[in-house]
This record gives structure tokens, C-alpha cells and sequence, in this order.
């Protein structure tokens, strides 16, 4: 009897397991294969909408400076940042705008780091983000798995 009290035990503990499964779907590509298909998307796009874009070369997240702003802040992860955006797929499709929101640096995913960094307290830039530095091979709301990201920040203040 001990040993089907075991067995039933190990079902259900198997069982909720399998039940704490990601609700949001996946793909299971390689991050570095999907760095280098994003890459070129992003070079075409640059190249087809005429932007005239810099790749960071650590990441590979591009950027386009439209306004440096002011100050000589060195950015830290606990900088507090005010800005407004809009958060667009490559294709057009707008997922998300925003004026005023507040975080700080290193709560941001990590192509926002990058790119923030290259302008000041009223400086405006364009980030284009591999998938790898948004959100990955995870979907997150209307965003599917390993989309690129395309942002226009403007910061507002800088703390």
C-alpha cells in the first residue's frame, strides 16, 4: 500500500509540475542564430526607410540620435528616468505609447539601455532592438516571440 501512496504522491507532484508551464508561448531558436536574422531585418529596414542609424558594436542594438539633449549625466543603474515613447514592430504595428513613465535604468530591458545612453535630459533617439535585447523567444502581450523593437524615447528628465 506505501508504495501506491508513493506512486499517486510522485503523479500529482509530476502533475503540478507540468501544470506551472509558461503561459505565454515560446520559441525554442538558438538567440544567436535569431541576433544575426534580426541583424540583417534591421540593416534592411534602416537601408528601405533611409534612417541613418549606428549599431552599437557590444550588442548589435542600433540607434539613431534625433536630439542629444543636454547635460553630462553618467548613466548608472540606479538612474531615475522620465520619458515619453512609442513602441512600434518593424512592420508599423504600435504596441505601446507612453508619456511620462518613470523607471529606473536597470529596470529596463536591456536595448533601452543601450540606447538611452546615447542621448541626455531632452535628447530624443531612435533604438532598434534585436529581439535577444527586448524580449527574446518569450511573447509578452501583443508582442510575439523574437520580434525586433522599434523605439522613439525621448527623455524628459534624468535623476
Amino acid at each position: 500500500m506505501t508504495k501506491i501512496n508513493h506512486l499517486l504522491l510522485f503523479i500529482c507532484m509530476a502533475g503540478c509540475l507540468v501544470a506551472c508551464k509558461k503561459d505565454f508561448p515560446e520559441d525554442d531558436r538558438d538567440p544567436y542564430a535569431q541576433l544575426a536574422l534580426d541583424t540583417v531585418a534591421i540593416r534592411a529596414f534602416i537601408i528601405k526607410n533611409n534612417i541613418n542609424a549606428q549599431k552599437d558594436s557590444e550588442t548589435g542594438v542600433f540607434y539613431q540620435i534625433i536630439e542629444r539633449g543636454t547635460g553630462n549625466i553618467t548613466y548608472k543603474d540606479t538612474t531615475n528616468i522620465t520619458a515619453n515613447y512609442t513602441g512600434r514592430l518593424l512592420d508599423g504595428t504600435e504596441f505601446d505609447t507612453k508619456t511620462g513613465a518613470k523607471f529606473k535604468l536597470s529596470d529596463a530591458i536591456y536595448g533601452w539601455q543601450v540606447g538611452i545612453k546615447q542621448v541626455q535630459k531632452g535628447g530624443k533617439v531612435r533604438i532598434l532592438i534585436p529581439s535577444i535585447y527586448g524580449f527574446g523567444n518569450i511573447q509578452n502581450g501583443p508582442i510575439p516571440a523574437n520580434s525586433i523593437l522599434d523605439f522613439t524615447m525621448e527623455i524628459t528628465d534624468l535623476k
